[in-house]
């Protein structure tokens, strides 16, 4: 659910002047803002950490795929929710050719089949002389919450909903909708959740594009998945919020199964050239409105912490354990996004699995515009620091052609400031 702008703004401009005759003056803060929003972008772009690489380099290597699974956040989505980013990035990346048909199946747990795992929505892109490949994958797990949420149904309910303020009423379903999930998550469906992203994973590791089912229920095997050309293959996962926090514990949890094979996954058979397609990989993930501090309150710990350089320097005594090879974490997070934090520079060291030999660059960056409420204080709509980010132009160039390269986007060296942090 998504509050229209202005009301939204119009909203929290009345809460903070505290005014009780708001809508008497309404289209006074109405035209102000129009008048606002046509003046110079002045939104800040900035950048610490290592050069980000993004998606275009792997798209040269004519003798992979590039892949980039999409994990989305809080909230009930529905399959095809990332197509606005979809079209933007393909855009971007000059990939104007697409398959007809999307591959879209229900995913299938071997373990426990009854159980729902969401949905997996494949497309094929290329570019016009089909040099280049891009598989695009949107997974939509929301369907393993959805169940859990309708006890707040009546809360939501015409029966008792009417009660409240028509502005108060948006508010609390768009609460309703989204605030469960991070406690859900902590629960008994987190396991399916995880299993989702698995599944999804290893869809990823298949090589022909017919060997991916067109629709239906269906479950993936590593260890018939992973094959020779495997290892020529980018992956790229691009996250939301609580999709954040999913992909860094569903990678994690796949170490885990790999490194202790008494556990049931399809991943305990796989043999040493596959696990060293794995580990040779550079995986980026591209985190949007980060939450990984937030959500790191109270958990546990890792298996492994405080090692990266016994896993992931050539020579250290545990670097045939590693996961990857490299694991780029870029963090995006707008300072009025009530949701979304910078990574602090510590964090990879200590909350960090080290077999995944993760690397973390910060992008503060402001979604919404901000705005001068009339001399009392600058204010941004919040909602729209929160969902906005894939469709802001300069994100998706930043997660196609990346910062502090020879590719660097225009519109990137225009808008945004690059510190680089180095060891």
């Amino acid at each position: 659910m998504r509050l229209p702008r202005l009301s939204t703004f119009i909203f929290l401009v009345c809460l903070s002047m505290q005014l009780s005759g708001c809508a008497s003056f309404g289209k006074g803060v109405a035209e102000a803002v129009l008048e606002k929003t046509n003046t110079q972008d002045t939104r800040i772009c900035q950048v610490r950490g290592k050069p980000v690489q993004g998606i275009s380099p792997d798209l040269e290597d004519a003798k992979g795929k590039t892949k980039v699974l999409m994990v989305h956040g809080v909230g009930n989505h529905l399959p095809g929710y990332a197509t606005e980013f979809l079209d933007k990035l393909s855009k971007e990346l000059k990939l104007t050719a697409k398959a007809s048909r999307y591959k879209d199946m229900q995913l299938l747990s071997f373990s426990d089949p009854d159980k729902k795992l969401g949905n997996l929505r494949v497309s094929r892109l290329q570019n016009a002389d089909l040099s280049k490949e891009l598989w695009f994958y949107e997974l939509t797990w929301s369907e393993i919450t959805k169940d859990q949420k309708s006890l707040l149904a009546f809360d939501n309910s015409g029966e008792y909903s009417y009660r409240r303020a028509e502005v108060n009423d948006m508010l609390k379903k768009f609460s309703n909708d989204t605030g469960p999930d991070p406690i859900i998550y902590l629960g008994e469906s987190r396991d399916l959740i995880l299993r989702s992203f698995a599944q999804a994973v290893c869809w990823m590791s298949k090589d022909s594009w017919d060997e991916l089912p067109k629709e239906g229920r269906h479950g993936c095997d590593f260890n018939k998945s992973l094959n020779e050309n495997f290892k020529q293959d980018s992956l790229v996962f691009v996250s939301h919020s609580l999709g954040s926090r999913i992909t860094i514990d569903g990678i994690t949890r796949m170490v885990s199964l790999l490194e202790q094979p008494d556990k049931k996954s399809t991943l305990r058979t796989i043999n040493k050239a596959k696990r060293e397609a794995l580990q040779n990989k550079h995986v980026q993930i591209f985190m949007l409105s980060n939450q990984l501090p937030m959500l790191q309150l109270g958990r546990e710990l890792p298996e492994v912490t405080g090692q990266h350089a016994d896993y992931c320097w050539a020579g250290g005594p545990k670097y045939t354990s590693r996961m990857f090879n490299q694991t780029s974490i870029v963090a995006f997070s707008d300072p009025n996004d009530l949701l979304s934090y910078a990574i602090p520079h510590d964090f990879s060291d200590k909350y960090l699995d080290s077999r995944l030999c993760s690397q973390v660059t910060n992008i503060n960056i402001n979604i919404a515009k901000v705005f001068d409420a009339f001399g009392i204080g600058k204010i941004a709509n919040p909602l729209e620091a929160h969902i906005g980010y894939a469709k802001d132009d300069r994100v998706v160039a930043l997660i196609a052609d990346g910062i502090g390269n020879d590719h660097t986007d225009p519109i990137i060296k225009d808008k945004c400031e690059w510190t680089e942090i180095t060891d």
